[in-house]
């Protein structure tokens, strides 16, 4: 069985780990099934090259410890929310039918995070009408629609809905963001500058995470916006 708890897409390698792999690494350790999809390989990114990104990212989910991770091989920078981008999530979402599904920013500096975000955010609704029908591996798939879908925030300063205390796992979602040796920050480096490799940058990840804690009273926090209201069963649920 495939099955899945929580399913995390980005549309290029290392989008997650900035935007949320504390989070999935909290719920790793506490028995959760994580899985990770990328919808590109960041073949545009100005250093390193997708064969690099490639092993960047498995090196990644392995320090993440997630079950699975897949690439679909949408084209950076140019992939659409239309029919056929959006059946090929479905496929995904039908295959691991994850109760949660955490995906890009609704808005953000790069033109894919915020078209990402609705890329999978409305295929994450058609994936529950039976009317559409997928096929994997010629065998015909199940209708699934995850119950909730939360957006991690990236480059731009988006007010979160709810935080989730990463205080334990700050370190491991460093060292995942860091397997990306290509993409960030080193000291006399001879390749191009891009927005991504100054320090300034690399020390962003713990002092905004540092910035959201410190608002809820914890060491280390992440982010994250809901499409709905949130429900709790009781006040006592809320920190």
């Amino acid at each position: 069985m495939n099955k899945l708890d929580i399913l995390a897409f980005g549309a290029h390698p290392d989008d997650v780990e900035l935007g949320c792999s504390g989070t999935l690494a909290k719920e790793i350790a506490q028995g959760k099934k994580v899985g990770i999809i990328d919808l590109t390989r960041g073949e545009l990114g100005t250093r390193g090259s997708a064969e690099i990104r490639d092993k960047e990212a498995a090196a990644a989910a392995k320090i993440l410890g997630v079950s699975v991770r897949e690439n679909l091989q949408f084209r950076d920078g140019f992939f659409a929310n239309d029919e056929k981008h959006q059946l090929e999530i479905i496929k995904m979402l039908r295959k691991y039918q994850p109760e949660i599904v955490l995906c890009n920013a609704i808005q953000d500096r790069h033109i894919d995070h915020g078209k990402g975000s609705k890329l999978v955010s409305d295929a994450c609704f058609l994936s529950g009408l039976t009317k559409i029908e997928t096929e994997l591996n010629n065998e015909k798939q199940a209708a699934w629609r995850p119950k909730v879908v939360y957006h991690y925030i990236q480059w731009q300063n988006i007010k979160p809905d709810f935080v989730v205390d990463v205080s334990d796992f700050m370190d491991k979602k460093m060292e995942a963001v860091l397997a990306y040796g290509s993409q960030f920050y080193i000291p006399n480096s001879n390749e191009p500058a891009t927005p991504i490799t100054s320090k300034n940058f690399l020390d962003s990840i713990t002092y905004r995470a540092q910035d959201l804690g410190r608002l809820v009273g914890v060491d280390f926090a992440e982010g994250f916006t809901a499409e709905r209201y949130l429900a709790v069963n009781s006040l006592a649920d809320l920190k």
